[in-house]
């Protein structure tokens, strides 16, 4: 619990990009500011609530339990002051309508609902009639005229110059691995190492093929062990020694369901990130409706 002290909105901006990124020079890039800057508000906010927020590892930070409790209501909160300065409040009461729109398995589940909350704040009157489709579902209903837009991995799209699109994030894939995992012991790890171990495939929104692309591509095969379309059965294997597995950190939980620690760790060799985003058919405009959610999931994202 605080100890009557104030709390910043710079030192919560500074947290969570230390929370993101998982190294504090990488955290300081990120926003301009020296790494003794990100240092100190991280330890002031650790006085101030005294508890611990990050463990401190040869190659990064980690959340503590603590700090991912934390991180949830701090990034609630700098969300909340972003929209109020971002929306046109006038204009976004005034719009009303449906928006009709595809998602599909990763993104309603990891990315989505938290932003649907916020849009419907900035836009009580506008109602989105949301759909589980997967990615080429959604491509052919966007092409068909019976979606406005969808939202996917676009990534995994072959020829995303059919639609008009806009990426919203790239995020970084890292290996994940138990605590005790001998390659937690290494100082760099690659993804030849990575073909040792045992592998935990995902096969959920096209988990597999995206992940044979990459190791293809380098004439490496990961050891595969289990496939799972469960993204908590993955973590629970994972956290318990059965596997490793190379995920993005959109996805990453520090936690399994069983309470055992799951640890992520950079990969020398460069692997693509996860590309999460919005698509519209071609030469057509959006409806009021849609253009203003297609601006505010921009919006959102970019900050």
């Amino acid at each position: 619990m605080a100890k009557g002290k104030d709390i910043s909105m710079r030192q919560l901006r500074y947290f969570m990009a230390a929370a993101e990124a998982g190294q504090l020079s990488q955290a300081a890039v990120k926003v301009h500011v020296s790494q003794s800057a990100i240092t100190a508000a991280v330890l002031q906010l650790e006085q101030t609530l005294g508890v611990r927020l990050f463990d401190r590892l040869p190659y990064g930070v980690t959340l503590t339990a603590e700090g991912h409790k934390f991180a949830q209501h701090a990034g609630h909160i700098l969300d909340t002051l972003q929209d109020a300065l971002s929306e046109p409040l006038f204009l976004s009461h005034s719009i009303q309508g449906v928006i009709r729109v595809g998602a599909s398995y990763t993104v309603l589940g990891y990315f989505l609902p938290s932003l649907l909350a916020r849009f419907k704040r900035s836009y009580p009157q506008v109602e989105i009639d949301l759909v589980d489709m997967d990615r080429p579902v959604i491509e052919d209903a966007i092409v068909a005229g019976r979606l406005d837009m969808g939202l996917s991995i676009v990534s995994n799209t072959e020829n995303l110059q059919r639609f008009e699109h806009q990426v919203l994030i790239r995020s970084r894939r890292q290996l994940w691995l138990s605590s005790e995992h001998p390659l937690m012991r290494a100082s760099v790890i690659t993804l030849e190492d990575v073909a040792r171990h045992p592998y935990i495939l995902p096969t959920v929104d096209e988990g597999e093929s995206s992940t044979y692309r990459y190791w293809n591509s380098r004439s490496l095969e990961p050891s595969v062990a289990f496939r799972t379309s469960s993204m908590e059965g993955l973590r629970g294997l994972v956290a318990h020694g059965f596997g490793v597995a190379i995920l993005s950190d959109m996805l990453y939980r520090a936690w399994s369901l069983e309470g055992k620690k799951i640890e992520a760790r950079p990969l020398v060799d460069a692997i693509p990130p996860m590309e999460l985003g919005l698509i519209w058919r071609r030469e057509t405009e959006l409806p009021q409706t849609a253009e203003a959610f297609r601006q505010f999931l921009i919006m959102a994202c970019a900050s």
